[in-house]
């Protein structure tokens, strides 16, 4: 679930072509040094200006569409399915406070 922030954010970056390291680990909830892990993998494609590095969106894939497609959804829902068949009694365990 998009935490207000996060939701405010994406809003504000859908104007901007490029984002940098801080402003795309906001978004996916990740640290910048995560972020940092996949552009040197070649996970993700960034280039680097000056001493930083800034992420074309477009290269991000679906990371900025609003709405999913009927396909996604459903690929999504059988991963839940699956997680919460394979792991169930932890997320129970997990949940409790």
């Amino acid at each position: 679930m998009l935490t207000c922030s996060v939701v405010v954010n994406i809003k504000f970056m859908k104007n901007k072509r490029f984002l940098s390291t801080t402003e795309l680990a906001k978004m996916l909830g990740i640290s910048r040094i995560a972020v940092f892990k996949q552009i040197k993998k070649g996970k993700m494609k960034a280039k680097k200006v000056g001493r930083n590095y800034v992420i074309d969106k477009k290269d991000l894939g679906g990371v900025f569409k609003t709405k999913l497609s009927a396909k996604e959804k459903a690929e999504i829902k059988k991963a839940v399915k699956k997680v919460v068949k394979e792991y169930g009694v932890t997320l129970k365990l997990l949940g409790r406070t």
